[in-house]
């Protein structure tokens, strides 16, 4: 049945490497069970109620994914856009209702967009170049989390970035864990970047970084909407939060769109530069935003972590239900699952690894045309130095757009990059994050 419904023959895969994947997508993902919670609940949220929408927010978004575009991706709040939202909670005197409802009217649009054909058509308007460089981009971005979240890159005033201490615990393991998955995935071996998570988490187990207290937990879950969304709707639009909607769309629309290029591209899903099934798989993401908003928290994104199950091989829809089913589990081993994945040593070694593994779409841009080359460069480094897929993609559009302009090359520009080159000025100069 699973085999007709995922088609696993035809994308070459089989059950065990599915579910492998989708269980390591869920570890390098289950971070934002705890992360979204604690970044939400200072902007006033209840931090039980924006559990909850976390995890409602990735099973309507993954098993939409899943069964709709038969795509091995996650959906699930998006980070930064969280910090961002905590920040106006905190400087701009709304509260966090009307804000989550300028989130609502966000999704609202998001669905519509979703719906058409016009948000298949902006990611088909992106040159190819610049997908290359998308995916290079948030390789380096994700290598670079790794590299941070384990110290082994580490802030510094003069240099701005420098090595860390290499007898911190973390940072060393971390390197350890690199090493294991680094020679595993050298001799061959199915499921490498598993095997050599599992194998780190049992070494930091003995060793004392990782602490498991608890595995089990009674979850308390709350299914009604936080808030009237008709109500502080209207109140959100009397306060003329135009700006915060428009924010929250494009950072949201992009965020998506550059994660979904890369990983459809690191998973072989994408032909000619177009990603088939795109409408199901950008519904996808457009409704988990719209419950979000409703139950409790920021919009949603595809996971960039996704890209560590189609490293290990997961290919279809089958990966997402699986991470869904570990999402479900989690609700009862919240406790095991934050311990995990509050230890960077396991899951940062996948992240760089990764990061590396869609370093090879550099090669297939075009570096001998100025006009095509530097809008791909200013995006490879735009994203990781930023920390933003949707800066990083700005950057791109505007020199792509410049660029060709200035070649009167008129007939390279899809017209979605005038209208979206426009916008990223605006949002950059006056409504950025």
């Amino acid at each position: 049945m699973l085999e007709r419904l995922f088609k696993l023959s035809e994308h070459k895969t089989n059950l065990r490497t599915e579910v492998s994947s989708g269980l390591i997508t869920f570890f390098s993902m289950s971070y934002i069970l705890v992360v979204n919670p604690a970044v939400l609940s200072v902007a006033g949220i209840p931090l039980d109620r924006v559990f909850t929408a976390t995890i409602i927010a990735i099973l309507i978004g993954t098993l939409i994914m899943a069964f709709g575009a038969n795509y091995p991706i996650v959906v699930a709040p998006g980070m930064g856009i969280n910090s961002y939202f905590a920040t106006l909670a905190a400087t701009s005197g709304y509260n966090y209702k009307t804000l989550l409802a300028t989130c609502f009217i966000a999704s609202v649009i998001f669905v519509i967009l979703s719906a058409t054909k016009f948000r298949e058509s902006l990611i088909d308007s992106i040159p190819n170049n610049l997908k290359y460089g998308i995916s290079a981009a948030i390789g380096l971005f994700i290598a670079f989390l790794g590299l941070k979240n384990s110290a082994i890159i580490v802030a510094n005033e003069h240099t701005i970035l420098s090595l860390g201490d290499l007898k911190n615990p973390v940072t060393y393991m971390t390197i350890l864990g690199i090493f294991i998955i680094l020679v595993l995935l050298a001799l061959e071996i199915k499921g490498a970047i598993f095997i050599g998570m599992a194998i780190t988490g049992v070494i930091c187990y003995f060793t004392g970084l990782l602490k498991v207290e608890k595995v089990f937990g009674i979850p308390h879950m709350d299914l009604s909407f936080l808030y009237n969304p008709v109500t502080e709707s209207i109140n959100a639009i009397q306060l003329g939060m135009y700006g915060i909607v428009f924010t929250f769309l494009m950072v949201t629309l992009f965020d998506t769109t550059g994660t979904m290029v890369a990983v459809t591209s690191q998973a072989g899903l994408s032909k000619n530069g177009k990603i088939e099934k795109a409408k199901q798989a950008l519904m996808a993401d457009s409704f988990a935003s719209l419950a979000a908003s409703l139950f409790g928290s920021t919009p949603t994104t595809a996971y960039i972590e996704s890209s560590s199950g189609v490293a290990n091989g997961g290919r279809t829809g089958l990966t997402a239900l699986s991470t869904s089913f570990f999402v479900i589990i989690s609700l009862f081993l919240f406790p095991l699952a934050s311990s995990l994945a509050s230890v960077p040593s396991i899951t940062s070694p996948a992240l760089i690894i990764i990061g590396s593994f869609m370093m090879e779409s550099i090669a297939k841009i075009e570096w001998s045309d100025i006009t095509e080359a530097f809008p791909a460069f200013v995006t490879i480094i735009g994203i990781p130095l930023t920390g933003s897929i949707n800066d990083g993609i700005a950057f791109g559009f505007i020199f792509y757009v410049v660029l060709k302009l200035s070649k009167r090359q008129w007939k390279d520009i899809h017209p979605l990059m005038y209208v979206f080159t426009i916008l990223f000025v605006i949002q950059l100069l006056w409504l950025h994050i």
